[in-house]
């Protein structure tokens, strides 16, 4: 394996903001910004839209849809004229 090729893998938090949840990992993602975690170091930041405290399969919070609504707005839009 070439050794200049691969990159580099370390410590990183990953942030969800609607969450307000934060975890430490390691991974090859990086980020300019920086966040000081429990243990005292400085660690890359990277702000993610969902994760396992956000997600509706997890969290078992399922968003109900309006479907009999969408069928009435479809059927007076493209339904049969009499």
């Amino acid at each position: 394996m070439q050794q200049d090729k691969q990159p580099e893998y370390g410590p990183v938090v990953f942030r969800d903001r609607s969450a307000g949840f934060a975890f430490l990992t390691r991974s090859t993602a990086t980020s300019p910004e920086t966040i000081e975690w429990d243990d005292g170091n400085t660690y890359p930041v990277v702000d993610v839209e969902i994760s396992s405290e956000s997600h509706p399969f997890y969290t078992g919070k399922a968003r109900t849809v309006d479907s009999e609504g969408r069928i009435a707005k479809f059927e007076r839009r493209f339904g049969e004229e009499k």
